[in-house]
């Protein structure tokens, strides 16, 4: 990995934008001028009350001794055998609790059966028509035993891979977890996508069984499911269909390899033992949903991926029993897995899940649920809250939030303006914001700001206690503040990846890129206090005149001006400039496109950023063309102006 050229630009960047926030917000109080300019600090009770308390105290405990801090957070599971050694690590392959025996469904369900929770609400569920459904642990815990006793009848076995199609219901969680249960390793593929990204991913992870729904429903209009999968499983390794059959009439099963979900349940007992797995057996294999090249299968196992995810649901996201917690993330992707699933049952919270998508039938329809259920802790992602943006205060300001202890981000960076709108309009000015930084091959949150900490605009934060982070030049010398370079990652940490499946060379170029450190593929800057903020990917990185601009720079400045929603920028050949900047602008409601307006934006990118990052071009567009989990894929907006192949396209929204 290489970075060319100048990073004054950068540099600019940060001066001239802390300067544009105090001309903007001239008119404010002197209190709030402060925060802008080093950050708003939460009431006091928040730190006091949070699971970790005192940032600085938690993670010099961890520096002092790191395997005796994960050890004591092991600790508060629950082990068939406990382990031998906490770490084996031989560079750049790790093995965490060595020796030790555990199944992640005790930890998720049978643990909370002898106490309180017993009873409990596990799973809130509400379907993009309105319905409802509310599952206990108990009865969580008997769905799933039930049917993990029905792949046992059919001949699935501890080790063999099944795949997961299934939209955004409680039918998919007990799924996912029944595999757990015995031991098999789940393959939950987005049931968004297509017919080949399903395929190949049957294909490439040897699935023997596929388990789905007939159909999902989004915007109140039916998606036929089946049917792709009838396609999808031509040439693969798959033995038997289990469908989720939710609509009438019933759709029909070939029944020498189908079978219905609830059928596999009849007469089937409420009790399976967990399988014994080794902590290092595998748990699952998630396919990334990356935005260039062939998607890879990351695989985790049972016993460290455990312990990171509850340890951030506890100390990250802060969870108390009382919470209500709501991911609006899919299970088909890795904040599915770790922060809708596993984490928050580890914990014993209750968890809200929903089909509905954020602006039907109108953009209050997730107000109103946090209003409904009482939500406490919303884990959302910047895509989402900028189209909240869009639309207005006028739809949060008709709903009572007053129960929002936590509000959390996902995804991508959290850009400044979309911090100051959610911190101000959802938290009321009160709530604390957790911008987590991670990744699927991480597993866990990484980096962010803890409860109770102070919270600055456009910086995650940093490095949670556990996990050592840095900025670094491509001989991995840290950078100093201000100063961009490459964000990576010191050492191993429990939930981390353990290889890409079947091809354990893709794995170990994230940890000799540099040497002795996990590359993560991201730009980052630190500032005085140690906080970092994320640029971008270092593969969307534009280089005008020698100079290093982050796409996610240019972009922030253009969302910065009151009539933009979103923006996405790429670089174009220039003879002279080597590259010159397109940009694709949405606008916020009430504004239309004009050749006065995007005079109006280049100039304001000027102000901003300087004039090496005025964009050639601005084109005012409805819609960028996203992955599923919200990242803006530059790379087709780019073959689109080059008149080139954009490759694979299995990951987009639309």
């Amino acid at each position: 990995m290489s970075i060319r050229g100048s990073t004054d630009s950068v540099l600019l960047f940060y001066t001239i934008n802390y300067v544009e926030y105090q001309r903007r917000y001239d008119t404010i109080t002197s209190q709030e001028k402060t925060n802008l300019s080093h950050g708003y600090i939460p009431a006091e009770e928040y730190r006091e009350m949070s699971n970790l308390g005192n940032y600085q105290t938690a993670y010099e405990r961890f520096l002092k001794d790191p395997e005796k801090f994960w050890s004591e957070i092991a600790s508060e599971l629950e082990w068939f055998k406990e382990w031998d050694q906490i770490l084996e690590w031989n560079y750049p392959n790790a093995k965490w609790f060595t020796g030790a025996k555990c199944n992640i469904t005790h930890n998720c369900l049978d643990r909370h059966l002898n106490t309180e929770k017993r009873n409990k609400v596990a799973l809130i569920w509400r379907g993009d028509d309105g319905s409802e459904r509310i599952i206990t642990y108990r009865q969580l815990f008997r769905e799933v035993c039930r049917f993990a006793n029905g792949l046992k009848s059919l001949g699935a076995r501890k080790g063999d891979r099944i795949c997961i199609y299934m939209p955004n219901t409680p039918e998919q969680i007990i799924a996912i977890l029944a595999c757990a249960r015995i031991g098999a390793v789940h393959n939950v593929v987005f049931a968004g996508f297509g017919m080949e990204s399903l395929h190949s991913r049957i294909r490439d992870s040897e699935s023997r069984f596929v388990i789905t729904s007939d159909a999902s429903f989004r915007r109140g209009k039916r998606i036929d499911l089946k049917s792709i999968v009838d396609r999808a499983i031509v040439h693969t390794s798959v033995e038997k269909v289990i469908v989720h059959r939710r609509t009438r009439p019933r759709t029909e099963l070939y029944s020498e390899i189908e079978i219905d979900f609830y059928d596999l349940m009849k007469e089937r007992n409420y009790f399976i033992e967990p399988e014994v797995m080794d902590s290092e057996d595998p748990l699952f294999i998630l396919y990334t949903s990356g935005t260039t090249g062939t998607a890879k299968g990351i695989l985790h196992t049972c016993g460290g991926y455990m312990v990171g995810t509850y340890y951030t649901c506890k100390y990250v996201l802060d969870m108390k029993p009382s919470d209500v917690h709501w991911c609006t993330a899919d299970p088909g992707w890795i904040t599915g897995h770790s922060y809708i699933i596993y984490g928050p049952l580890l914990f014993g919270t209750t968890l809200l899940i929903s089909e509905t998508t954020p602006d039907y039938p109108d953009p209050g329809v997730w107000w109103d649920m946090v209003e409904d259920f009482g939500v406490t802790i919303l884990y959302t992602a910047p895509t989402a809250i900028r189209m909240f943006m869009r639309h207005g205060e006028k739809w949060p300001e008709k709903y009572n939030l007053d129960s929002l202890r936590i509000l959390a981000s996902v995804g991508e960076p959290l850009n400044p303006e979309a911090f100051e709108w959610y911190y101000k309009v959802i938290g009321k000015s009160r709530t604390p914001i957790v911008d987590t930084w991670w990744q699927t091959e991480t597993g866990m949150h990484m980096v962010t700001t803890l409860v109770g900490e102070k919270m600055k605009p456009g910086y995650a934060g940093k490095a949670i206690p556990g996990v050592v982070a840095d900025v670094v030049d491509k001989e991995g010398n840290s950078k100093k503040a201000g100063e961009t370079g490459i964000l990576v990652i010191k050492g191993p940490w429990p939930s981390m990846m353990r290889s890409v499946w079947g091809n354990d060379e893709r794995y170990r170029q994230y940890w000799t890129q540099i040497k002795d450190y996990y590359v993560v593929g991201d730009l980052a800057v630190k500032d005085d206090d140690g906080y970092i903020q994320i640029i971008g990917r270092s593969d969307d990185v534009i280089i005008i005149a020698g100079h290093n601009l982050g796409t996610a720079e240019v972009e922030s400045a253009l969302v910065e001006h009151e009539a933009v929603a979103e923006a996405a920028v790429i670089g174009i050949p220039d003879p002279v400039k080597g590259n010159i900047i397109k940009a694709f602008v949405i606008l916020i409601d009430g504004y239309s496109g004009s050749e006065k307006l995007a005079n109006e934006l280049t100039y304001h990118v000027r102000m901003t950023l300087g004039p090496i990052a005025m964009p050639a071009e601005i084109k005012f567009v409805e819609s960028l063309p996203k992955t599923r989990s919200g990242k803006i894929m530059r790379r087709v907006l780019k073959a689109q102006e080059m008149g080139e192949d954009p490759g694979d396209l299995s990951t987009m929204e639309e």
